[in-house]
């Protein structure tokens, strides 16, 4: 899908604060005095809908908005950030794998890197309950996306993050140390104990399937208490690299893997020898297929799940379909020597239409087969939920006969949160999934979509252990002297991934989710409501996974030393400040793009998604003392116009000018002007200074003097890609479009970086992503990933050098002339003069950052997009 076209819902939002207070107003609404529609059952309602921790803050304000809601959000930012890799083509294999051969070839600059944001960061901070936080919903201490669990009945617990590897405790969780920085894919698709105590780790992450980060294969580790990955573990040859890995499942000898790119088997004893590709639907439009290079290629085979039966590890069955919908969906197992399409299985649909994303489950005693079921035909025409349920197979066979045990309704009558229209349980079932069984009790399941849900009698009845946020509910309220008002701890909203393991003897169900993970006893507590009392969350800072689009420092104003800040995947934007030792939460959802006042830390200027700017001027302390006097408030909606017409990019760019930090530019269809800086207070004070096209959407902005460029793609994605580079002034005037032909000069590919000289306007620097033609199939995708110009883009020199062909994501140029590289696998330098490029530092993870800002004291910032934001000494790098 193209970055423009799709609207969210968003919808006027009213909280209801108790009984005695009533109902009361967003800020925008008092102000505006326009009184919303919904009665107060659905105002209340609507309250906890869309506006969840990747989604509106539930204290958002208000808009209109087509069909389409958080869900629809969700996957297109997965589109766009595969798009920035994949446009104009898709990637064959071994690109990865490549890059990070060439890297680990090239010398280090001197210098280490601190983790900045290794620390507890507290989604409930009671010092930030201002308007747009989610500060009291209940999720407390979080991390990053995990998306892989393991656990064993010894205390030891393996967790995977979305893109900053495999973690270890041995303590039930926390404490964690990271055992796979040695691997040059830090991206999660599953972790697997199997009988003999190894531990599997499958990379690419595979559940948005138009998945951010790739794999370089599956790895095993034979002694997972002790040891870390290493190159050397890595199971077969090249077969699994460049794809994504939904599961792993174990059959007598044999090891499968559902990915991206058909079903694969290895042997579970020889690690070494090819994959075996056992089932592709659709074999054409594989690497190396006469279909290769079409641009539905990433969709035509892709498999969720496997299920072995347990009386026999020769039948499998195999669940396979792309989450959107093709006509090769459905369930398949061998018969006569060839895969055949299975129907007849009761209620668990095998049409097409109704089987997309699958998760199996199976009981410990062979007795039980569970399965979660996403429905394309219903994602596409339900707006409040694509689950076509849950169901099981009572005779233990995966081919059933198998009946459902629950559906959305169910489900959402069940003690959840999430009641409104428009987003009920299992709107982002191709996003959200996990199930497990109870090893002692087949009739005891665990299951996630966006929240937790517990059936002890085999799915008669359901409660909701862990549910969205604790927004609604009647013990809920702001109070700073409590968490969650009076409601218990929730878990983060975004299920992902599950394990169940002991300790001495007591059991324990862990669930990774989009806030880390998070722990109960598996027969746990709850109140009458059927939420839990007793989750503990294991994201004790010590799980840097945090993944950031963004980065601001600026000295603080009433502490000695700097306050650092980021935007962050569904988590916000977290807030650091001088000797703290815990980080909080100020904004709410997902955390694009910052500008932060280098002389003030506190002045902060925070994206959403697609230009929904907000500003504060004191870090967006509050109390909440908002709710009942609108006027409190300290945070301002600011957001551009391309945010009301969603002609913007899911995370689209925002940046100061580097001489005058009173002066921002916005990209969307438009670039937009704010010459007012922190003291702006509406989207109408931004200046519309020039128009970059239909279908057009800006995809790095940079401003010098006065003097803008605004790099661009429209369409983004593979079909008919395009970009290119606008330039002009600040006031509106001198704009026009660059001569950028598909020629080679400046690869046909995703323009991620800008630059400037600040001693010369006309000096810029341009980052390219993706990979260059021998990785990527599409028209015109050229070479190299740094290109400069000193003639104000009039031409482009080619300044890759012996760059490796990695994405690169994000540039700096160094007081000195040092240039600093931001890429998929960490940060690259290049000193004035020199013609080799050098690792920075000798201890930064090699995981993908996002952005590179210099702060105020002279260091280097790099936020990564799955393990925190890294600061280096640049006189290091010289």
């Amino acid at each position: 899908m193209t970055g423009i076209g799709r609207r969210r819902r968003r919808v006027w939002v009213v909280l209801a604060t108790s009984a005695a207070l009533g109902l009361t107003v967003t800020q925008a609404q008092a102000s505006s005095g326009r009184i919303s529609p919904f009665g107060v059952r659905e105002l209340h309602q609507q309250a906890l809908l869309h506006q969840q921790q990747k989604g509106l803050s539930a204290f958002d304000e208000a808009g209109d908005d087509e069909d389409g809601g958080e869900a629809q959000e969700e996957a297109e930012q997965a589109d766009q950030y595969a798009e920035a890799r994949t446009s104009p083509g898709i990637v064959a294999p071994g690109a990865y794998g490549a890059a990070y051969d060439a890297l680990k070839d090239l010398p280090h600059a001197h210098g280490r890197w601190d983790d900045v944001t290794r620390l507890p960061y507290d989604s409930d901070d009671p010092r930030y309950r201002d308007i747009n936080s989610n500060s009291s919903g209940g999720a407390g201490r979080v991390t990053g996306r995990v998306t892989g669990l393991a656990a064993d009945n010894h205390g030891y617990v393996y967790a995977g993050s979305a893109n900053g590897g495999v973690f270890r405790s041995r303590t039930g969780g926390g404490h964690w140390t990271n055992i796979s920085d040695h691997l040059p894919a830090l991206s999660t698709g599953d972790l697997q104990l199997d009988g003999h105590g190894r531990l599997w780790y499958a990379t690419g992450e595979a559940n948005t399937s138009a998945t951010s980060f790739l794999g370089t294969g599956v790895y095993v580790l034979d002694d997972p208490r002790h040891g870390s990955f290493g190159k050397r573990d890595r199971v077969g040859g090249d077969e699994l690299e460049s794809t994504s890995i939904n599961a792993l499942r174990f059959a007598g000898d044999k090891v499968w893997a559902a990915t991206t790119a058909g079903v694969w088997s290895h042997s579970a004893k020889t690690l070494k020898g090819h994959w075996k590709l056992e089932f592709a639907p659709n074999p054409d439009y594989l690497p190396g297929g006469s279909k290769a290079s079409d641009p539905s290629a990433p969709y035509k085979n892709i498999t969720s799940d496997i299920a072995v039966d347990p009386k026999d590890p020769g039948k499998v069955v195999l669940a396979v379909g792309w989450r959107g919908g093709d006509t090769y969906n459905g369930f398949y197992a061998r018969s006569g020597g060839s895969w055949q399409r299975l129907t007849g299985l009761g209620d668990l649909p095998s049409n097409a239409e109704d089987v997309g994303n699958v998760t199996f489950a199976r009981s410990a005693d062979g007795s039980r087969y569970y399965a979660i079921d996403q429905s394309p035909e219903q994602t596409a025409e339900n707006p409040d939920s694509g689950l076509e349920g849950i169901f099981v197979s009572k005779s233990g066979s995966p081919t059933g006969p198998w009946t459902r045990i629950a559906t959305y309704q169910q489900l959402r009558d069940s003690g959840s949160a999430l009641t409104g229209a428009g987003y009920q349980p299992g709107i982002q079932a191709w996003y959200n999934q996990f199930l497990t069984v109870d090893p002692k009790n087949p009739d005891h399941v665990y299951a996630g979509l966006e929240e937790v849900f517990e059936t002890k009698d085999g799915g008669k009845n359901w409660s909701v252990p862990g549910p969205y946020w604790n927004f609604g509910f009647p013990c809920w309220s702001i109070d700073p002297a409590k968490q969650t008002g009076d409601c218990h701890q929730t878990v983060h909203a975004d299920q992902h991934s599950v394990a169940i393991g002991s300790n001495g003897g007591a059991p324990y169900v862990v669930v990774g989710d989009d806030g880390g993970t998070f722990r109960r006893p598996l027969n746990g507590s709850a109140d009458a409501s059927g939420h839990a009392t007793d989750w503990k969350p294991l994201n004790d800072g010590t799980m840097d996974a945090l993944q950031y689009y963004s980065v601001g420092v600026g000295v603080d104003p009433s502490r000695k030393g700097l306050a650092v800040t980021g935007g962050l995947q569904d988590n916000g934007q977290s807030q650091l400040r001088p000797g703290e030792r815990v980080m909080g939460s100020n904004f709410g959802g997902d955390g694009g793009d910052t500008i932060t006042d280098p002389a003030n830390g506190c002045n902060i200027a925070q994206e959403y998604v697609y230009l929904a700017v907000s500003v504060t001027n004191n870090c967006a302390v509050n109390d909440g003392s908002w709710v009942t006097d609108p006027s409190k408030a300290t945070t301002y909606s600011v957001a551009p116009p391309d945010n009301a017409t969603s002609e913007a990019r899911f995370i689209a760019p925002l940046n100061a000018d580097i001489k005058d930090p009173k002066t921002w530019v916005a990209g969307g269809r438009h670039v937009w002007i704010n010459t007012k800086g922190y003291a702006i207070r509406s989207g109408t004070e931004w200046l519309n200074a020039y128009d970059l096209g239909e279908g057009h959407t800006a995809t790095a902005v940079a401003s010098s003097g006065g003097r803008v460029y605004a790099a661009w793609c429209g369409p983004c994605n593979n079909q008919g890609f395009t970009r290119g580079i606008a330039v002009g002034n600040a006031d509106g005037t001198g704009w026009h479009q660059l001569s950028l032909p598909v020629d080679g000069t400046v690869p046909n590919r995703y323009l991620s970086g800008l630059a400037i000289d600040p001693k010369n306007s006309d000096h810029v620097l341009l980052a390219v992503n993706g990979f260059s033609r021998k990785w990527t199939e599409g028209p015109g995708a050229g070479v190299g990933h740094l290109f400069e110009t000193r003639d104000g883009g009039l031409s482009w020199k080619d300044v890759s050098g012996n760059l490796p062909d990695v994405p690169a994501n994000s540039v700096a140029l160094l007081r000195g002339g040092t240039i600093a590289l931001g890429t998929d696998l960490g940060v690259l330098v290049r000193t004035p003069g020199s013609k080799t490029w050098r690792v920075a530092g000798d201890n930064l993870p090699t995981t993908a950052v996002m952005q590179l800002r210099t702060g105020p004291d002279g260091r280097l910032y790099a936020a990564t997009h799955g393990r925190g934001i890294w600061a280096i000494d640049t006189r290091k790098l010289r």
